[in-house]
């Protein structure tokens, strides 16, 4: 589920704005009035969507937008002379006034490249510290050792063992060397 936030200067627009998404499947994490708020909201939350005006009580779109997280990318809803200065900045515009269909589309959208690049950073294989890869290569040449398999069978099996356990395979190489003094 992706999170969106609603912030608009008014406080009854942004909830119609909320409206909309929830009658259109959203489901919005929060209404806000001030970046201040989204940023403190954001604070807990891996990624999402910020949905704004071009200028809030607080501050502009541009300061929210640099003080986002990296994994939240912003929707800026304003009018077709000020949207002309935000072009090859990064950030998705709609132009007011707002069609319903063109939010609900350009939302799709956005969520749909969030959730491929989440998947895409889940299949990246994990950068483990040099210490950690150690305790690996010394369960495996423990394995290669004492159970008579290739590097690639004790590898197997320490991902196996690890896939049924429910733990990291770095946990499971420690489980393994210390099963060695038992």
């Amino acid at each position: 589920m992706t999170n969106i936030i609603v912030v608009l200067p008014k406080l009854e627009d942004a909830k119609s704005i909320k409206n909309v998404l929830v009658r259109n499947g959203f489901h919005v994490t929060g209404v806000c009035t001030t970046g201040a708020q989204v940023l403190q909201l954001v604070d807990g939350l891996n990624d999402g969507i910020v949905i704004c005006s071009y200028k809030l009580k607080d501050m502009i779109y541009a300061e929210l937008q640099k003080n986002l997280p990296a994994d939240f990318e912003m929707l800026l809803m304003a009018s077709e002379q000020l949207l002309a200065e935000c072009y090859g900045s990064g950030i998705l515009c709609l132009a007011m006034p707002l069609k319903v269909h063109e939010l609900v589309s350009t939302l799709n959208m956005m969520i749909q490249n969030m959730e491929h690049r989440r998947r895409k950073r889940r299949e990246m294989p994990r950068n483990r510290r040099p210490e950690e890869e150690m305790l690996i290569r010394e369960a495996k040449k423990l394995l290669m050792e004492r159970n008579r398999m290739t590097e690639e069978e004790a590898h197997r099996y320490l991902q196996k063992c690890s896939m049924e356990s429910g733990v990291n395979l770095v946990e499971t190489a420690q489980m393994v060397l210390v099963m060695k003094d038992l």
